[in-house]
């Protein structure tokens, strides 16, 4: 079943080397490539059309592999933001705070507490319930300092700054004017 030309030469649609060449596609093999195309490019469009669709309704949903947007224990959420921030030294401290009694000893704990942590100048500001607390506080700063540096890593704490205990509240009553500071008003 060859083709011949009237020359005799084999006929274009046939190589000369006689292999068969692979039939061009047919027009219903044509439809079936062009409709996979279409189908294609269909569900290309729809895909990025749902995620515009999810982005404008607040984002992406998670399906059922891990993903960045999946939550996340609390622990590992803080530490990831504590690390984030850059807040190790003040958390550190915090930490401390937490556990003063285990630090200074239980007597002390009783009568001295940790108010501020200043982490620019690296000052520990403790308030003492009596001046004699407070003076033996003093006494016993470098002792705490050293402590608490070999807690927290070196040089985080230069200094405890001692307080002692404040003035009583200032009461106000029904008796007290409004706008007066008090008794050195009275006269003026």
């Amino acid at each position: 079943m060859t083709e011949n030309t009237p020359g005799g030469a084999p006929s274009p649609s046939q190589p000369s080397g006689g292999a068969p060449k692979p039939p061009e596609p047919s027009g219903v093999d044509l439809a079936r490539v062009a409709l996979r195309a279409a189908k294609e490019a269909a569900r290309a469009r729809g895909d990025a059309a749902q995620q515009k669709k999810q982005a404008r309704r607040g984002g992406l949903r998670s399906g059922a592999r891990a993903d960045g947007r999946d939550p996340m224990a609390l622990g590992s959420a803080i530490n990831r933001l504590i690390t984030e921030r850059g807040w190790e030294a003040p958390a550190a401290v915090g930490g401390v705070m937490g556990r003063w009694p285990q630090i200074v000893g239980e007597d002390v704990a009783k009568h001295c507490v940790p108010e501020k942590y200043d982490e620019d100048e690296r000052v520990l500001t403790v308030r003492c319930d009596s001046t004699a607390w407070a003076t033996n506080l003093r006494l016993l700063a470098p002792t705490l300092v050293a402590r608490l540096n070999e807690d927290l890593g070196h040089g985080r704490v230069k200094l405890i700054k001692v307080q002692g205990p404040g003035g009583p509240a200032r009461r106000y009553g029904p008796l007290r004017a409004p706008g007066s500071t008090g008794p050195g008003d009275t006269y003026g």
